[in-house]
Parts: structure tokens; sequence; C-alpha cells
């Protein structure tokens, strides 16, 4: 309690300051030098999580956990940078990230715990399974990492195995990282369907039956997510306050508290000071929305999974209760996305 929320500034927010550094030099130099500056950045931003599981597991001093993020989530980008190009770095960085913290929440949240980015207990939340700021970034490298992954390595796929991809990859990770005996994470089993949802009906025939889809699939997961609590036992979020809520008078008070709640992380002072950023990027992604379609016009895959990542991102806000966290964090994420884009086009 004591550690954790004082080490964040510190080790995240000192490593991403002197990122952005390195990558505004590098923007200045423009050419090769730019598009390399945003692709390593950009695979470090999403190896950080990555890190700091590792970190968790040392359990080492600040300046040492400092350094240890700073500079192995850069070594870690230089490296699959070498190894792999195009799409399929962004994608397997991101299936490793995804798939590290689904497997420790599995075994029991020994590492997710005293992650820098794991629950905080000093907030009066759990002490087990992922937390909000993981639920936003976990939102878009499933989504967007599938499109990566669909772009980079299944470029011979037709669009119905693609849209298949996106809702069992958002399905699946919705289970694992919302279920009350693993992440434990509610807002997962709604984010995730609905990503992965939108994301293949982006990419598929355009129809009925894909819209029913994109409302079904959360509902089914919630439905899933329900019995296993009970079969198991979990007593996690979902059950205390919605299974064993008295009748539809509690469930609105849940619902109630969630949406002002939410509607209180917007007036904080660290969230006043990025929101304006990010409504600036929001104005200018509507605007220059036909740069985006040329952007992406050759990866489909690619194109439906950063509007299923878009939608997660949207409906998490809306949904949680710390919805200013979840919309910062997952415009970060998409930002990486769209810039290892724009660092991989031809012209």
């Amino acid at each position: 309690m004591g550690v954790i929320s004082e080490r964040r500034g510190p080790v995240i927010g000192v490593s991403l300051a002197v990122w952005l550094g390195l990558l505004g030099l590098a923007l200045l130099a423009r050419g090769q030098v730019a598009r390399v500056a945003v692709r390593v950045v950009g695979l470090s931003v999403i190896y950080l999580p990555l890190v700091l599981l590792l970190g968790a597991a040392l359990e080492p001093s600040k300046g040492v956990e400092q350094a240890l993020v700073m500079l192995g989530a850069l070594a870690l980008a230089v490296l699959t940078l070498t190894v792999l190009r195009g799409y399929r770095a962004i994608a397997v960085a991101s299936a490793v990230v995804v798939c590290a913290y689904a497997i420790d929440v599995v075994a029991g949240s020994a590492l997710t715990s005293l992650s820098l980015l794991g629950p905080n207990p000093g907030l009066g939340v759990r002490f087990y399974g992922i937390g909000n700021e993981l639920e936003a970034l976990l939102g878009v490298l499933v989504v967007a990492g599938t499109g990566a992954g669909l772009a980079g390595f299944g470029s011979g796929l037709s669009s119905r195995r693609c849209a298949a991809a996106f809702l069992a990859t958002g399905l699946f990770f919705a289970l694992v990282f919302a279920a009350g005996r693993f992440g434990a994470d509610v807002g997962a089993a709604i984010v995730l369907p609905i990503g992965g949802a939108v994301a293949a009906a982006a990419i598929a025939a355009r129809s009925r039956r894909t819209a029913l889809l994109v409302v079904a699939a959360p509902l089914a997961v919630l439905a899933l997510i329900a019995l296993a609590d009970l079969v198991s036992g979990a007593n996690a979020h979902l059950t205390r306050s919605v299974l064993d809520a008295g009748g539809l008078g509690d469930l609105a008070d849940v619902a109630q508290r969630r949406l002002q709640l939410s509607g209180h992380s917007f007036t904080r002072p660290v969230v006043l000071v990025f929101l304006p950023l990010i409504a600036v990027l929001a104005v200018f992604a509507v605007l220059r929305r036909d740069r985006f379609q040329q952007l992406l016009e050759n990866s489909p895959a690619m194109r439906a999974g950063l509007l299923g990542a878009l939608a997660a991102t949207v409906i998490g806000t809306l949904a949680n209760d710390s919805g200013a966290l979840l919309l910062e964090i997952g415009a970060a994420y998409l930002l990486v996305f769209v810039s290892f884009a724009w660092s991989e086009r031809t012209r």
C-alpha cells in the first residue's frame, strides 16, 4: 500500500518522459530516423507492463526498478525489431504482454498484485486480479494486437476467418481477465467482447447479423462469467455487486454509483492536464479520417483491429467507475498503434 502508489510516478512517469524526449529529438531528424524511433518507443510502451511484472518478481529498490523499466523495455523493443519486421513486431510484443498477465492471473496473481500497474489496495480495491489501468491497456493490446497479428502473419486469410479470430481472442481473454477466480475485472467482460465484435464486424460483410453480434457478445460473456463465478464460489466483484443484489433497485444503485464515480474521475488534476490533448487528437482524427483511411487501406485487419480497440476504449470509459483513466491509457496505446502504422507505410 505504501510502495506501489509512490513508485508509479518515479518509475513509470520518468521512463515515459525520457522515451518521449528521445522520440522528440528523433522526429526533428525526420526520415528513416523518425520512423525507427517511433517503432522503438512504441514497442517500449507496449513492453512496459511486462517489465513491471519482472520488477514485481525481483522486488528491487526504486532506483533499480527505474533503470530496469527504462532500459529493459527499450532493449526488448530493439531486440523485437531486430528479429521481426512490420506488423509482426508489434503483434508479438502485444501477445507476449497479454499472455504473461493471463498466465499470472490464472496462477493466482502472484506478480500482478505486486506490479506497479496492478490493483492498488491503497485505493480500496482488491489485492488480486487486474485493475483499471491494466484493463485499459489490455483492451487495446488484445484487439489491436490481433489486428496486427492478422496483418503480419495472416495475409492470406479470408475476411470470415479474420472475423472469427477477433471474436475468439476477445471472448477468450474476456473470460480470463473477468472471471472472479482469475482477473476478476468485470469491465473486461464488456470491453473485450465488444472490441472483438466491432473488429469482426468491421472486416466481415456488414449485415444485421453482425450488428446483433456486437450486442450479443458481451451479454453472452457476462452470462458465462456469472455462471463460472457461481459454480466456483469466486465471490468476486460481479457476484457481490450484481448476482447478490436484492433486486432491480439495488442494481440501479450500483449503476448510479459507478456513473458518479466515473464522472468524478474526470475532475482529478492529472486528468485535466491530458484531456485537452486527447480532445485535440480526437478532433484531428475525425477531420483527417481520409488520411487514416489511406494509411490503412492496404491492411484491412489492422484497420479493423484499431476500430475494435477504439470501441473498447470508448465503452470502457462509459462503463467503468474510473472512466477518465480508461480514456487516457486507452488513447495512449491507440496512439502507439496508429504511430506504428504510420512508420510502416511505404510512401
